[in-house]
């Protein structure tokens, strides 16, 4: 147990810090000169997430410029079928590109046999990491460790690359969801090892991204989204009960709160839809939240971000709170702009 205050660790056990807590989803990045100066000598994507002291440097970097409450894991959600044997490569510019499951046949030659070796390059990162939160003396700082959840890894690994609406995915849900089930639990089980490596050696708070919570139906969402996720920190609860989850269901709506009731998440993430007065109302008296300021008025800065994050103060102030943004920093973001966020926030009391 660290004998600093973490206040990012007392807002997950339900308490009001002295002030409000923050951290940006893709807080390391491309809006950073400093991660581009280092992307460049990394040869591709993929080796920079398995360089374990590169890897590292980059999870920190946005610290020492805006002093963020947690380092999350630079990493990527496709690590877990990367591990599993499935072919993955990024394209500059074009996003993802995974050989895509078309049959049961293609996923049972996945290998879950494979997870914790694949993935020592990641968990050592985890653990250089917090070595240089030390060195460095960010004594108040939580790392996060994360994986995207199994509804979102899926569509990726059926669809082969990005998609607006991932259609064969839900194509196969619904044609023939016995067979969809068995690959549901091979990256639930796969998923439950990963972070089980990376608690081990040293993530204090996971994340998990379940960033197309919004396209199945209310029905499908609790087969495909809440049962996978309810399984996942029922392992992790089991196993680490001193490490808080947090679920990021981007896109749910009002299915939020089957989500927070019945998964067993303790911090549920917000996107920039959510209404924050709804959310004060139905789902901060459950449990703790994170988010949600527009992206988009954070890249547009000025009177936009300053009024966004007021908003958000106003509703969310005075209960276990942090403060993020609903999705990912835009790589067009200004560094400038994030340095007035971080300001605002430290100004905030709670």
């Amino acid at each position: 147990m660290s004998k600093f205050r973490k206040p990012i660790l007392e807002v997950l056990n339900g308490e009001v810090p002295e002030r409000v807590p923050f951290w940006l989803m893709r807080q390391a990045g491309r809006y950073l000169p400093e991660y581009r100066e280092l992307r460049k000598t990394a040869g591709g994507f993929l080796n920079l997430v398995y360089d374990p002291a590169k890897a590292a440097e980059i999870t920190v970097q946005p610290l020492r410029r805006f002093g963020m409450d947690a380092a999350i894991l630079f990493s990527d959600i496709l690590v877990v079928p990367h591990a599993l044997g499935q072919d993955v490569t990024f394209e500059a510019g074009e996003g993802p590109r995974l050989n895509p499951i078309t049959s049961e046949k293609d996923f049972l030659q996945l290998d879950l046999s494979k997870i914790e070796t694949a993935c020592q390059t990641v968990f050592e990162t985890v653990a250089r990491t917090r070595e240089l939160l030390a060195s460095e003396k960010f004594n108040e700082t939580t790392l996060i460790g994360f994986c995207g959840s199994p509804w979102t890894v899926i569509c990726y690994m059926i669809e082969g690359r990005g998609s607006k609406d991932f259609e064969s995915a839900r194509r196969w849900a619904l044609r023939d969801p016995a067979s969809f089930q068995k690959l549901v639990d091979i990256v639930t089980e796969a998923s439950c090892l990963y972070l089980a490596g990376q608690i081990k050696a040293g993530a204090e708070v996971i994340q998990l991204f379940e960033s197309w919570a919004g396209l199945p139906d209310a029905a499908e969402f609790k087969r495909w989204v809440i049962a996978p996720t309810k399984k996942i920190r029922a392992y992790l609860k089991q196993n680490f009960p001193n490490t808080p989850v947090i679920g990021f269901p981007r896109g749910a709506g009002a299915s939020m709160l089957d989500y927070a009731r019945e998964t067993g998440v303790d911090c549920i993430g917000l996107d920039q839809m959510t209404d924050p007065n709804w959310v004060a109302q139905n789902l901060q008296t459950l449990l703790p939240v994170q988010g949600n300021l527009d992206n988009v008025r954070l890249l547009t800065g000025g009177t936009a971000l300053e009024e966004g994050m007021e908003k958000l103060h106003a509703a969310f102030k005075g209960r276990p709170w942090i403060f993020n943004l609903g999705h990912g920093v835009i790589k067009e973001t200004e560094i400038a702009n994030v340095e007035k966020l971080s300001r605002i926030v430290k100004g905030w009391s709670v």
